[in-house]
């Protein structure tokens, strides 16, 4: 019982460490990561032609599947039968809890964003995916902000 309730502890802990990694980089053209702050940025103008809805997916860190599984395991393979049996639970109860937790992180880690179309005002044409967290129509003047590989479109 001892080494159960040690057991259960350290996978909580574990699981608990991994899902704080967890955390997205936002693709919102109003949040900054301190590297990107205080830094010149270069500006140019342009009208929107086309706003296409997409999903921006997370890349997949494992952590998911990682905490699903030993959740799984432990929680199956302390709970059902004995001795080979108890071994044979907590592997299937591994793989299927690493099975959810894979799905679990992919939907969690999905979010809306837009594909806006923009023609400069030189004519060159731009394609910039970002968070949906400002509303964009076609017709209307923005701001392209760029510096680092990284553009924002913003009013």
């Amino acid at each position: 019982m001892q080494t159960l309730i040690r057991t259960c502890g350290v996978a909580l802990v574990a699981a608990a460490s991994l899902v704080a990694g967890c955390a997205t980089q936002s693709n919102s053209a109003s949040i900054y990561t301190p590297g990107q702050a205080q830094r010149e940025q270069t500006l140019r103008y342009g009208v929107v032609e086309s706003v296409r809805e997409v999903m921006i997916q997370g890349q997949q860190s494992g952590v998911g599947t990682l905490a699903g599984g030993a959740i799984g395991g432990i929680a199956a393979g302390s709970s059902i039968g004995s001795g080979s049996g108890s071994v044979a639970a907590g592997i299937l109860g591994a793989v299927l809890g690493g099975m959810a937790g894979s799905a679990i992180e992919n939907r969690v880690d999905q979010r809306r964003g837009l594909e806006i179309t923009v023609r400069l005002d030189n004519g060159e044409m731009r394609a910039i995916t970002q968070d949906a967290d400002e509303i964009f129509r076609p017709g209307e003047r923005v701001r392209l902000l760029s510096s680092g590989g990284v553009t924002r479109v913003t009013h």
